[in-house]
């Protein structure tokens, strides 16, 4: 008992620290009525701070518990018997963060599901994680799950501007309806450090590379291998290969040279972007819309979001890379995002061809529905389209 009060202690010091300033998009997307609710992300994009906030703002503070999969009290007790002394003790509300760090977990997760009907359960985890397949399918058809990404370039000026915007979809933009749902001076003074940094929440501490550099080097060692059941010098192979990509991106994959250099074969090339791109540090645009391992045909790789591309870029970065995967990392949250026969992307049957302001209209003349969507200008004339508009679909 006294281990589980020393819990609950912590549990109420993480939540009295939690700022409900700004909430990020999910929060309302989530059914919180649920038994089991998962919510899945890449690491730094603000798992933690949503729990702490649910509980923070609608939770019955005296009846909530808020834990990690990897503190020291699992090392000697199992999250399922916790689950029983803390329903038992009369709570209703258990909130497990990053779940992939508690060994076992999907199974317990569905015996506290089964024997507790009066428990409701959220836990997060990894991106990578795969609760559909193996011993996670059973779960599977219990648990509501959600994926959560970045900031936008509206959540950023939300949090960190406080310049609270409005939600504008794509086909506000493209009929031009932006400039009446959207007050904005001067957004491109703005838009340069969203792309810069402003993707993760952290994105304003001081010692903000050394901890995204520290995310990923978490990703590539610990998360990928332990999902993988990767050795070390793996691992470092891993390394290598966002290495080889982060310098030449958008990247066109040649897997029999990757395979070579990497001294690998053709396949586990295949895999290793999988699950590089599972847990969050690139994407891959394919030539038909599809998730992640669709038949298609993967045409380009990107870094997933500007930020990490501009860090692993040594803060050197090619631009017209940064524009093209910021409009991927956007258009991607809502729509079947796929490779364009005539230009950079397809979205249902329209065609973007993304570039500075002096970008023609060569590429889509000959498209049905094309659009250039140009970085370095303010507003839309046309069928040309500011860059930063397409940040405010979430």
């Amino acid at each position: 008992m006294q281990d589980w009060m020393e819990l609950a202690e912590a549990s109420r010091f993480m939540i009295s620290r939690a700022d409900t300033c700004f909430i990020r998009y999910l929060y309302e997307k989530i059914d919180w009525n649920n038994r089991l609710i998962g919510i899945k992300g890449a690491r730094g994009i603000g798992k933690t701070t949503l729990l702490l906030q649910r509980i923070k703002l609608h939770g019955d503070l005296a009846h909530s518990l808020y834990v990690t999969g990897d503190h020291f009290y699992f090392a000697e007790h199992r999250l399922f018997d916790l689950a029983q002394d803390f329903a038992k003790n009369g709570g209703t509300l258990l909130m497990v963060d990053e779940i992939h760090k508690y060994p076992d977990w999907s199974r317990e997760l569905k015996l506290i599901y089964d024997l507790r009907p009066d428990l409701k359960v959220v836990f997060t985890g990894s991106s990578i994680l795969d609760i559909d397949k193996g011993e996670q399918a059973d779960l599977s058809r219990r648990a509501l799950m959600y994926e959560m990404q970045g900031l936008s370039f509206r959540e950023y000026l939300c949090m960190h501007k406080k310049m609270q915007q409005p939600v504008v979809m794509l086909d506000d933009v493209l009929q031009g309806q932006f400039d009446s749902k959207i007050q904005l001076d001067h957004p491109l003074a703005l838009f340069k450090p969203y792309l810069e940094s402003g993707y993760y929440p952290f994105c304003s501490e001081s010692d903000f590379r050394i901890r995204l550099m520290q995310v990923v080097e978490r990703v590539i060692l610990n998360d990928i291998p332990y999902y993988a059941n990767l050795n070390v010098s793996t691992a470092q192979k891993l390394k290598h290969l966002l290495n080889i990509i982060s310098r030449s991106v958008p990247f066109k994959p040649n897997y029999q040279s990757l395979s070579q250099m990497l001294e690998i074969t053709r396949p586990q090339v295949k895999d290793y972007m999988y699950y590089m791109e599972k847990a969050g540090l690139i994407g891959q645009l394919r030539d038909v819309t599809g998730g992640i391992r669709a038949l298609g045909k993967v045409e380009k790789i990107y870094i997933d979001n500007p930020s990490l591309a501009f860090h692993l870029s040594g803060g050197h970065p090619d631009i017209g890379n940064i524009r093209e995967t910021f409009f991927y990392n956007q258009m991607r949250l809502n729509h079947p995002i796929c490779t364009s026969a005539v230009s950079d992307f397809e979205i249902g049957g329209m065609t973007f061809e993304v570039g500075g302001k002096t970008k023609g209209k060569k590429q889509i003349a000959t498209a049905t529905n094309g659009y250039v969507v140009r970085d370095d200008i303010e507003y839309a004339c046309g069928n040309i389209i500011p860059l930063y508009q397409f940040g405010f679909e979430y």
